[in-house]
């Protein structure tokens, strides 16, 4: 009896190793296709979405600025709200964007 329990044991185990990454996988590739971001512009009371799009006007405000670039989601409170105020004052035309 004691071999019994100890091999179902060991099917429970293993199986709950095997399905866990496959019962994960679908979030992660949903994380992974899912890039953006949404941030809140307390100024304008608005939502912004991160995205690819976002990045390059955030790396040409950078530039602009002289500054050296950090991942937007590093960057501190004010330095975010100073962007969304740069942001709200360059149009995608303006900085020649193309959306895809």
């Amino acid at each position: 009896m004691r071999t019994t329990n100890s091999r179902v044991l060991n099917v429970i185990l293993l199986g709950a190793a095997l399905i866990g990454p496959v019962a994960v996988a679908p979030t992660a590739l949903r994380a992974e296709d899912q890039k953006s971001r949404s941030y809140h512009d307390k100024a304008h009371n608005d939502d912004h979405q991160w995205d690819n799009h976002e990045d390059q006007a955030y790396r040409m405000y950078a530039k602009q600025n002289h500054r050296k670039y950090v991942t937007f989601g590093n960057l501190k409170e004010n330095d975010q709200q100073a962007y969304w105020g740069w942001r709200h004052e360059h149009s995608d035309a303006q900085l020649k964007i193309v959306v895809r």
